[in-house]
């Protein structure tokens, strides 16, 4: 089977299992621990789109109400056959339909623009199909069967006395004759000629059948059955023979409790057959959802990006950290392979072309050779399954047919294998399946054997790879191979850094010059005698000498480009710096410089508006004043003043008011004398008393005022506008409504919400002049009762509230006098 070696290798199934956390229900976790990658580009796409969609509806909307979905399949399958349900199934299949209800509204409620369905590198305006969408359409949600099951089942074994009508009868018939019972009995334990007969006063059962407790020596003063005795034989439990009947009857009505209820879960056990279909749908929906929301939960988690899918077959990963090692400790790797990939390489040997199909990685021990073979296979299955990556969005996979992989010592005693042998045994495994488009990753390949015959096996398992087209990164200590890299097109060398002066590899990949084991040095640094070391120096060949000494040379002139790369960057993080600095500056004037702007304009505004109340005001007055004039025969002097006052508060309004810019008024028609028109700037209503002169002034009757104004300033009103004389300016507060109720009703809400429609309501009470209100919220657990006293307690706007008398609606309602 595809990918299933590697995934214990490349320890997918950690991977598998730290998804299963993430997952909101137990279907999911297990889907989540079965999940494998898929091996085609279009599987690939729409897992990942999939994942991307999710990671961000989990972003705006939360997780969807998954958690009530269980696996029912075997109960539904119970139920088709003919079988009663229990009442836990029932439970559990009510569960499943509401959760598929809600997501269904969940997805339905979503805001499609948020969300982006494109790739990295595809465009994201461009129409794609919902990724989605296909998987909530097969949710049905049968909420009518969902409701019925949990009205009708409170609990794992509590039917409701609403199941059905004659549940609910039969139960109130054995109410009463329980009552009966009780009744008799107590007569029994409370009468002084019976006492001195019973061990205790008290009604129990046995049998189900209610008895009292009689002395032995008192049976023949009970008249009744015995049903049972005490172990030492001093108690009778006798059933009175006045009760007798009674008990019978109640055991008829629960017989008929058991056959009613039977019924009953054998009708809901029939609409789940019938359902059947719609059931296993929610089901396999809801296990789908789960998985891909874990998905997207796991990559939240660990920081993972949606990486780009590769058309020309070039593994990139750019800064890529293995998702099971602690992020704050470990290194992020850069490597490529496939084509193009030397564009990536910081120092190349020769003259070789930007492809390269097999990376060979050296090192010292423990620099993290193997951890980026690791890092490689696993980022690859996890793209493949729809699991975003820990990695920088610019990285590039392709889709692989199969990661083969050797990684790891796998001797076997029981089938007398080496360390060699079962290295072997797996390349003998992988050159039989490998393709062009497999992924293979091979740890220490030729190691465990003489190094002579060991590399020349490494060097020849190599080229049989590169002939199949294949990827391939493969670790080595042999120098053969750092050689082999050099001279070959097609393969490329790696090194694992290693600090000399701390004895401590740094973990980071150089792709471009091959590693050193920097064996002389660390034992140096170690404190091996020189002549030692000099003795074995002696020993290596000229050959090798040259190459260690070229190796050197890429080594300091690699460490010199990274040094002005370095310097590069911190100047062009400087420059950020300052930039950023600046646009901050520039955006905190803009800001200083737009509230000082709208401060002046309230202002204005202010000043305008109490100019317009004076004027108001004013007018007020020359209207009484010219009612008294007309008496006195001074209406003149008075129209005169009212003229100088209009034309001050007109030369003044630009000064008053220079925030907003007067609005030119469009009529359908040239004004004319008679037409009914509004005053804009007073906001009042008239009729034109005279033609336009020449330069568009004319007269307007306001009521018993007539003033003169130019056309410009006036609006002309058709015939449904409002009625002549009408003040029309707007006046915020008062609104067209129904008559205000001097009752508000809070039952039924939670505590919070009943005090913010409280406070809305007191608001609306207050507009309407209202001084008494009725708060409705119930007697109950007091809960709602507490909280509104408190809120009144603290508001402003109440003189005073308390509970209401009798009559009122006792403890069940608040009086409140704003």
């Amino acid at each position: 089977m595809q990918f299933e070696k590697a995934v214990k290798t490349l320890e997918f199934d950690k991977i598998r299992d730290a998804v299963a956390l993430c997952a909101p229900t137990p279907a999911g976790a297990a889907a989540a621990r079965e999940l494998m990658p898929s091996a085609t580009e279009t599987g690939v796409s729409l897992l990942q789109r999939q994942t991307r969609c999710a990671m961000q509806l989990l972003v705006y909307k939360g997780m969807p109400p998954l958690s009530g979905a269980a696996d029912i399949e075997e109960s539904v399958g119970r139920a088709v056959k003919g079988s009663t349900l229990a009442p836990v199934e029932l439970r559990r299949i009510a569960d499943v339909l509401f959760s598929a209800a809600g997501c269904k509204t969940y997805y339905s409620q979503r805001d499609e623009r948020r969300y982006i369905t494109a790739l990295p590198g595809e465009d994201e305006n461009g129409e794609y199909e919902d990724p989605l969408g296909e998987v909530f359409s097969y949710l049905m949600g049968d909420k009518f069967l969902a409701e019925s099951i949990r009205s009708s089942i409170l609990g794992d074994d509590l039917i409701s006395d609403n199941a059905s009508p004659a549940l609910s009868d039969i139960r109130r018939q054995k109410s009463k004759v329980s009552g009966r019972i009780r009744e008799i009995l107590n007569k029994f334990i409370t009468s002084p000629a019976y006492q001195k007969c019973l061990q205790e006063p008290i009604v129990t059962t046995r049998g189900g059948r209610a008895v009292i407790p009689v002395k032995a020596e008192c049976r023949n003063d009970v008249k009744g059955l015995v049903h049972d005795t005490s172990s030492s034989g001093a108690t009778l439990f006798i059933e009175p023979m006045a009760v007798v009947e009674a008990n019978n009857e109640l055991r008829v009505l629960e017989r008929k409790e058991e056959l009613e209820i039977e019924r009953i879960l054998y009708e809901f056990s029939a609409a789940v057959a019938k359902d059947e279909n719609l059931l296993l749908s929610d089901c396999d929906a809801l296990c789908r959802l789960s998985l891909i929301f874990a998905k997207a939960k796991y990559a939240d988690n660990i920081n993972a990006h949606t990486p780009y899918m590769s058309k020309t077959g070039t593994l990139r990963l750019v800064r890529a950290r293995h998702p099971l090692l602690d992020p704050e400790k470990a290194v992020p790797i850069s490597a490529s392979i496939g084509k193009g990939a030397g564009s990536d390489v910081t120092v190349a040997i020769g003259e070789k072309s930007d492809d390269y199909t097999t990376l060979v990685i050296t090192g010292p021990n423990t620099g993290g050779k193997t951890v980026t073979l690791k890092t490689i296979g696993l980022l690859s299955m996890m793209y493949q399954a729809g699991i975003p990556v820990p990695a920088d969005e610019r990285s590039e996979f392709p889709v692989f047919s199969d990661i083969l992989a050797d990684i790891g010592d796998e001797q076997s005693i029981e089938q007398s294998l080496s360390t060699f042998s079962a290295h072997m045994t797996n390349i003998v495994r992988i050159l039989e399946n490998i393709d062009k488009n497999s992924l293979v990753l091979i740890d220490e390949l030729g190691a465990g054997t003489d190094p002579v015959e060991g590399a020349a096996l490494a060097v020849a398992v190599l080229e049989r790879i590169r002939a199949s087209g294949a990827l391939c990164a493969a670790t080595t200590h042999y120098a053969e191979l750092k050689n082999y890299a050099v001279r070959t097109e097609g393969v490329m060398n790696a090194g694992c850094e290693f600090d000399v002066e701390t004895l401590r590899p740094t973990y980071r990949l150089i792709i471009g010059a091959p590693g050193r084991s920097n064996a002389f040095k660390i034992s140096r640094r170690l404190g091996l005698p020189e002549e030692i070391i000099l003795r074995a120096a002696s020993e290596i060949t000229e050959e090798s000498e040259r190459f260690e000494n070229v190796i050197d040379k890429l080594e300091a002139a690699r460490s010199e480009m990274e040094k002005q790369r370095a310097d590069a960057e911190a100047v062009h993080a400087e420059y950020e710096r300052l930039k950023t600095e600046s646009d901050e500056k520039i955006a905190s004037l803009e800001a200083a410089a737009e509230k000082e702007l709208e401060r002046a304009r309230a202002e204005a505004r202010k000043i305008i508006s109490s100019a317009k109340a004076s004027s108001e005001f004013i007018f007020a007055e020359l209207n009484k004043a010219k009612k008294a004039a007309e008496k006195n025969g001074t209406a003149d002097a008075v129209e005169a003043a009212k003229q100088k006052i209009r034309k001050e508060l007109k030369d003044n309004s630009d000064n008053y008011d220079p925030a907003e810019a007067p609005k030119e008024i469009v009529n359908r028609r040239p004004i004319r004398r008679g037409d009914e028109v509004l005053i804009v700037a007073m906001g009042r209503k008239g009729i034109v008393q005279t033609e336009p002169d020449k330069n568009g002034n004319t007269s307007v009757m306001t009521g018993s005022l007539t003033t003169k104004t130019n056309v410009k300033g006036l609006k002309l009103l058709e015939e449904d506008e409002i009625k002549s004389g009408e003040d029309v300016r707007p006046k915020p507060s008062v609104t067209a409504s129904a008559p205000f109720s001097p009752t508000i009703d809070l039952r039924g809400m939670y505590a919070d919400d009943a005090c913010f429609a409280l406070d809305k309501y007191l608001d609306e009470a207050k507009r309407s002049g209202l001084t008494t209100l009725t708060v409705i919220h119930g007697k109950g657990t007091g809960v709602l009762r507490r909280a509104v006293g408190d809120f009144l307690k603290n508001d402003r706007r109440v003189r005073s509230h308390r509970i209401g008398n009798y009559g009122e609606g006792d403890a069940g309602v608040t009086v409140v006098e704003i």
